[in-house]
Parts: C-alpha cells; sequence; structure tokens
C-alpha cells in the first residue's frame, strides 16, 4: 500500500503540479522581460509639461572599469551635488536636479522644459561632431537607466520614444543655437579651467600629488590652446586632443571627490569672489566713464584752434551772416541752440536743415562762450546752411546777466561749488558720480531759463540740446496748441525712475508740500517754448525763487532738468512721443522702430556720438550729417 501511494503522489506531481510550475516559470520570464522593456521606452518617452526640479537622474556606473566620460556636466550653480543641505536646496531653484550622467552638455541651456532624456543624448550628439556611433550608443543607454522619478503632480506625460523629433523651432531660437554652436569648444575649454580650479583647491586632490601634477599640467596645456581666443576658428588644430585629455583628467578627478559639501562651498566662494569683482568694476567703469564723458578729444579739440586761426584771417566785411534780418521776425521758425561743441552744433543745424520743407524760413540762434566764438562762426561761414539763417552770440557779451541778478550765477562762481567739484579728496565719498560733472559750471546750460530775456522780441522758440538729431520736419511744433501752458515736451514717465521723486528731494518740506513724488517728469532737448506765456506767468522769477531756496543744493542736485521740473510745474503740456525719443546716449536697447519715426532723436547720457564710448549702432544716425571729407576735419584727424 506504501508504494502504491507513493506511485500515485509522483504520478500526480509530474501530470498537475510540474505542468504548472513550468508554465508560471515563462510567464513570469516573459511578463518580466517585456515589463522591463515596456519600462524602459516608458522612461524615454517621459516628457516634463512643467517644473522639472523633482526629476532625478541616477544613471548606473560601471563599479569594475570607468570608461572615458564623454563630457561632465558642470554649471557655475552646484546643481549637480547629490548630498547638498536641505536650505541650500530651497534658495536655489535648480538644486533639486540631481545627476551624474557623464555626458557633453550645452551649458547655456537651462530650460526647465526640455525632455532630460532626450536633452542628455541630442546634447551628446551636438557637442563637437566628432563622437563615434558607439560612444553615442552608450551614452544614449546609460542616460536612459535607473531614473527615478518624485513628483509632486502630475508633470509627466507620454510623448513617444526619444527617436521622436522636437517640436519645431523658431528660426530666432535656430540662429541662436547656430551661434551658440559655432563657438562651443572655446566655452568647454573655460568651463574645464573652471572645474580644474575647483579640484585644485579641494582637499582630496591635495592629498593626491601625483594628480594634483597631472591636472596642473592639463591647466597649462589648456590654457596654451585657449590663449586669447574668442571663437572656434582662432584655436589651434590640436585642441580636441586638449579637451578629451583635460575630460579625463577631471573625470579622475570627480571619482576621488568624496565630499559634496566641499565642493558646494568651493563653488559658492567663488561666486562670492566673482560678484565683488563684478561689483569693483561696475564702479571703475562708472568712474572711467564719467571721466571721458568729460575730456575732450583731441579732434574736437584741434576744430576749433584751427577756425579761430582762419576766423581772424578774415576781413570785417567777410565775418558777418547774410539774412541779418530775418532775425526778429517771429512769423518764422527759430531756434534756440546753446553749445561749445562745434560739431555737435553743425550736426544738429544740417538734421534740421535737410527735413524741413521750407528752410528759408528757418533761424538758428546758436550761444557759445568766448573761446569757442570766433571758431564757431567761422565754421558756419564756411559751411553755411543753405537758405537758412543762423546768429551766433557771445555768450560773455549778455551783459544783463550777471551775479546779481541770476542766483545761479552767483552760485556757480561760488568757492563752495568750486571746491565741489575740483578737490579730488571729495571724488571718493560722492557715490553719483554724474552730478560732478563740471558741465554744470558752464552758464551755457542754464540759459534755457532766460529765452525771454535772450529772445525779446521772439513768440515761440524751439529749445534743442547739442545732443540730438533731427528726422523730420519740424515746423508743426509752432502751431501746436500749448492750452496756455509754457513748455512743450515730451513725458518720461513710462518708466518709475523718470518721475519727480528720482530727482527732488522730497525730505525736504519746500519740495514735499509742493510736488507730487509720483508726478510724470519730461524731457530736456527738444521743448516748445510759448515766450509770451512765459512772460505772462513770470516763469524767469519763479526759477530764481526756487534757486535761491537751493543754495546749499538740499533740494535737488545740480543739474538743469530738477529745477525744470520745478519751473514749470503744471505748466508743461505733453507732446506726442514721437517727436523725441531719449536714450541712445546710455540705453543700448532704445526700440529700434521708435528711433526710425522719431522726429528728434536724443544721445542723453555719457556716450555721445562724437566720443570713443559712443553706442556704435547709434553712432550712424549722427554720423551721416557730419562730412569727414572736409578740410578741416580731415586736417584734425577726425573719422567716423
Amino acid at each position: 500500500m506504501m508504494m502504491i501511494r507513493n506511485l500515485v503522489v509522483f504520478m500526480l506531481c509530474v501530470t498537475v503540479i510540474a505542468p504548472i510550475l513550468l508554465y508560471s516559470d515563462r510567464f513570469g520570464s516573459f511578463s518580466a522581460s517585456s515589463s522591463k522593456q515596456e519600462f524602459v521606452e516608458d522612461v524615454t518617452s517621459i516628457t516634463l509639461s512643467g517644473d522639472t526640479r523633482h526629476l532625478n537622474l541616477l544613471p548606473q556606473e560601471n563599479s569594475t572599469t570607468i570608461k572615458e566620460p564623454i563630457g561632465i556636466i558642470y554649471s557655475d550653480n552646484p546643481s549637480n551635488v547629490t548630498d547638498m543641505p536641505l536650505d541650500s536646496q530651497s534658495a536655489e531653484s535648480r538644486e533639486h536636479i540631481t545627476t551624474r550622467v557623464l555626458s557633453a552638455t550645452n551649458e547655456d541651456d537651462q530650460s526647465h522644459t526640455d525632455n532630460p532624456i532626450r536633452q542628455v543624448t541630442d546634447d551628446a550628439k551636438e557637442s563637437d561632431g566628432r563622437l563615434r556611433a558607439s560612444d553615442k550608443t552608450s551614452s544614449d543607454d546609460k542616460a536612459s537607466q535607473n531614473v527615478e522619478t518624485k513628483p509632486d503632480r502630475k508633470s509627466a506625460q507620454i510623448s513617444g520614444n526619444v527617436g521622436n523629433k522636437e517640436p519645431a523651432k523658431t528660426k530666432a531660437n535656430k540662429q541662436a543655437d547656430q551661434t551658440a554652436v559655432l563657438d562651443e569648444r572655446v566655452r568647454r575649454l573655460k568651463d574645464q579651467l573652471i572645474r580644474a580650479k575647483v579640484f585644485l583647491s579641494l582637499p582630496a586632490t591635495k592629498n593626491d600629488p601625483h594628480y594634483t601634477r597631472e591636472l596642473r599640467n592639463r591647466v597649462k596645456e589648456v590654457n596654451r590652446a585657449l590663449g586669447d581666443a574668442t571663437k572656434d576658428s582662432e584655436l589651434p588644430k590640436n585642441v580636441h586632443e586638449r579637451l578629451k585629455s583635460m575630460e579625463q583628467t577631471l573625470a579622475k578627478g570627480k571619482q576621488i571627490q568624496d565630499d559634496c559639501a566641499a565642493v558646494v562651498k568651493k563653488l559658492r566662494a567663488m561666486l562670492h569672489s566673482t560678484e565683488e569683482q563684478l561689483r569693483v568694476h561696475k564702479k571703475q567703469t562708472m568712474f572711467l566713464t564719467q571721466l571721458t564723458a568729460k575730456t575732450l578729444p583731441k579732434g574736437l579739440h584741434c576744430l576749433p584752434l584751427r577756425l579761430t586761426t582762419d576766423y581772424y584771417t578774415l576781413s570785417s566785411s567777410q565775418q558777418h551772416f547774410p539774412n541779418q534780418e530775418k532775425l526778429e521776425d517771429s512769423r518764422l521758425y527759430h531756434y534756440a541752440l546753446f553749445s561749445d561743441n562745434i560739431l555737435a552744433a553743425a550736426v544738429v543745424v544740417n538734421s534740421t536743415i535737410t527735413h524741413s520743407k521750407d528752410p528759408s524760413k528757418h533761424v538758428f540762434h546758436i550761444v557759445t562762450d568766448r573761446l569757442n566764438y570766433a571758431a564757431m562762426r567761422m565754421w558756419f561761414l564756411v559751411n553755411p546752411p543753405g537758405k537758412a539763417t543762423v546768429q551766433v552770440q557771445n555768450v560773455e557779451e549778455f551783459t544783463w546777466l550777471n551775479s546779481s541778478y541770476s542766483p545761479v550765477l552767483k552760485q556757480l562762481g561760488s568757492p563752495s561749488m568750486i571746491d565741489y567739484y575740483f578737490k579730488t579728496h571729495r571724488a571718493n565719498s560722492d557715490s553719483n558720480l554724474k552730478f560732478r560733472n563740471p558741465k554744470y559750471l558752464s552758464i551755457l546750460n542754464h540759459l534755457r531759463f532766460y529765452l525771454p530775456e535772450i529772445f525779446p522780441m521772439l513768440n515761440k522758440v524751439l529749445f534743442l540740446d547739442d545732443d540730438i538729431v533731427v528726422q523730420k520736419d519740424l515746423t508743426g511744433l509752432w502751431s501746436l496748441d500749448l492750452k496756455g501752458n509754457v513748455n512743450g515736451a515730451v513725458e518720461t514717465c513710462r518708466e518709475s525712475f523718470h518721475r519727480f521723486d528720482r530727482y527732488l528731494n522730497f525730505s525736504n518740506p519746500h519740495i514735499a508740500k509742493n510736488f507730487d513724488p509720483r508726478a510724470c517728469g519730461w524731457a530736456y532737448g527738444m521743448n516748445i517754448f510759448d515766450l509770451e506765456e512765459w512772460r505772462k506767468q513770470n516763469i524767469t522769477e519763479v526759477y530764481h525763487a526756487w534757486q535761491k531756496l537751493n543754495y546749499d543744493r538740499q533740494l535737488w542736485k545740480l543739474g538743469t532738468l530738477p529745477p525744470g521740473l520745478i519751473t514749470f510745474w503744471k505748466r508743461t503740456y505733453a507732446l506726442n512721443p514721437s517727436w523725441h525719443v531719449l536714450g541712445l546716449g546710455y540705453n543700448p536697447n532704445v526700440n529700434q522702430r521708435e528711433i526710425e519715426r522719431a522726429a528728434v532723436i536724443h544721445y542723453n547720457g555719457n556716450m555721445k556720438p562724437w566720443l570713443e564710448i559712443g553706442l556704435p549702432k547709434y553712432r550712424i544716425y549722427w554720423g551721416k550729417y557730419v562730412d569727414y571729407d572736409h578740410m578741416y576735419l580731415r586736417e584734425c584727424n577726425i573719422n567716423p
């Protein structure tokens, strides 16, 4: 019986249990294989629909052999460190991404919306165009392994596999990408030098003299290869070998670094040091820019000397301008221009006449100082502005303009004012260097407040600064109805810093109780003034009263715009912004369309178009009204 029972149990196992076990094993193998394949395919097709900060890429590394890396992801932001402090992770928006993928990336592409798997593989393809097919396959395989996601919300969606094409880029983005690729080797070399400096400063590297020596040699090689190159085309032919060797050495250094906190600390120290250096350089740049703006170029110093010499060789009859009977004809279009810069004044007159419909009706009243009076007259005698009329006056001949009449003239000659400008020990303590420009000591800068006295027979005058260029006919300004206002100007309060509180001291009770700190500022440089209303409202006395209150510069710093805002408070008519576009002397981002449709463009700021520091892309608008082939300009070596 026992033998029969054993036989039955054995047959039962063979006929029932064994097939079940065999079937289960096959099913399990098939399921595991297909699940793994589906998992890999799903992972490689993930695209992020929002914030990618919760995505971690942790590809496996071979513990027995270390393959030569294609590249190492590096960023000034220490986002590649895996054991960062929690407070750092919360402070830095990109420190949620942790990765050890050895793949070449574009350091400028930090988009949070791209597929990270696709980004790694595509960047590897674009890195230098010299990767072998086997290397790319290896990189793609490594990049698609062991991906761990920890989303807080539904931030990933299936969008196909890695081979799917990316969404079409705009033309501008494609051009930017092409430009970035052009100088990729230069950026990679600089990136390598930064990482090498970090490694050399870490304790783990210092404890390995052999590696330290090797890394220093690689740094010397890369420095020699890089030199002063700014483009890939300037690099030597052996630069690829230098890149490859340095990457191998840096990969070794990465393997021996066991203290990620030290890396983070060093990177933050470097960032702090760089920011401090940038702050110092910005301060030095501001000082040098102010110095350059106050310095007269050699050519512009030569020009008045040559003109003055030739002026005094003329006979008395040759020193007079024609059409002087038009100077007091109020039916004509009169311009007021106060300048000691001959070339700049010439551009203002030339550009205005070029675009005027009837030049014979335009009269230019130019006032300059005693040093440039003869030269200014000589220039316009030699270069008459067509049918237009020109008058050149010497400010020294305005006998009514003296310190007993003008408070500002008395202040400009005071010892305290001269000490403020010319004592160098005070320069270090004054943060706003632009107010220390000696141009504010010139009475020419303040003549705009005495237009009725200068032109007693005129009803309207268009005031122009000497750093403007006229691009359209301006005659329409004389027919504007200013609605009882004295000053017609373009407002500049599209930006918050162009309001009254930017220019006036509202901590002073005189200012606080009379003006609105949020009131809109306006621009000097092209202003239509109604001289009849000026006289009726006694504007000059208003100006004098405020100048007397500001004897100690407590209401505003120096300059003409702050007292202009005060003097013409609630007496300014807002012109259409297209009449006057500003910023070409300091802002490299002035809208191109606004410049082209503007009647007047203004180079306000330190970067004047006649200076070497002038913005090149704006200089063309000014330079086309200068005849650089003119005899005087060639003799003084004044070039575009």
